[in-house]
């Protein structure tokens, strides 16, 4: 799921030479609102495959976020994108782990995450994002680009999404989030025994 503000940053941070004859996998691809996948389908991949835990447009394989190694293997993939998805997963942490173990080291991370945001319930919203938090959760990547919008909605809220592109070095060790936490929208404080 993606905006026009994504779709165009996320084009606007992605080069032919990242995509072409490569492994692409995006990572909750149910196209709801938009997608990035006809404009990096036109970059010529080796292949592009997007999963989600539903059928669907856009959607060439059920599997959950957190099963993807699971599924694909170490190392899999060159890209790997997801954009307006991690709010949707009551397991963030494994679902980054899984994106990270499936990239190639030296391969791209793309990811869009709400930062000040509606509550949106489809199919659940748990959670929001910082700037702060994209730093800390991929600080065992080289961040590439990283932004933060804002706007005021047609409702006169606040929104803001977080805008991230990294690369997995050579040298990977993955970092240990066990201990951190990022906002949790009020559904699950309510529903957390």
């Amino acid at each position: 799921m993606c905006d026009d503000n994504c779709i165009i940053w996320g084009l606007e941070n992605i080069s032919i030479d990242e995509i072409m004859s490569k492994r692409i996998l995006e990572v909750g691809s149910l196209d709801v609102n938009g997608t990035l996948r006809y404009g990096i389908q036109r970059m010529k991949p080796l292949e592009y495959i997007g999963i989600d835990i539903e059928e669907g447009r856009g959607v060439d394989i059920i599997c959950k976020a957190e099963n993807l190694v699971e599924k694909f293997g170490e190392e899999s993939f060159d890209f790997v994108l997801s954009t307006c998805m991690l709010e949707h997963v009551q397991d963030w942490k494994a679902c980054i782990s899984q994106i990270k173990r499936v990239c190639k080291k030296e391969g791209h991370i793309l990811i869009i995450v709400p930062s000040m945001y509606p509550y949106h319930e489809y199919p659940h919203d748990y959670w929001r994002f910082s700037k702060t938090d994209m730093i800390r959760i991929f600080g065992d990547c080289e961040i590439i680009k990283l932004e933060h919008d804002y706007e005021i909605n047609e409702n006169g809220l606040p929104f803001s999404l977080v805008y991230l592109k990294c690369k997995k070095p050579k040298f990977f060790k993955e970092v240990n989030l066990d201990s951190y936490g990022v906002y949790k929208m009020r559904e699950v404080i309510e529903n957390v025994v």
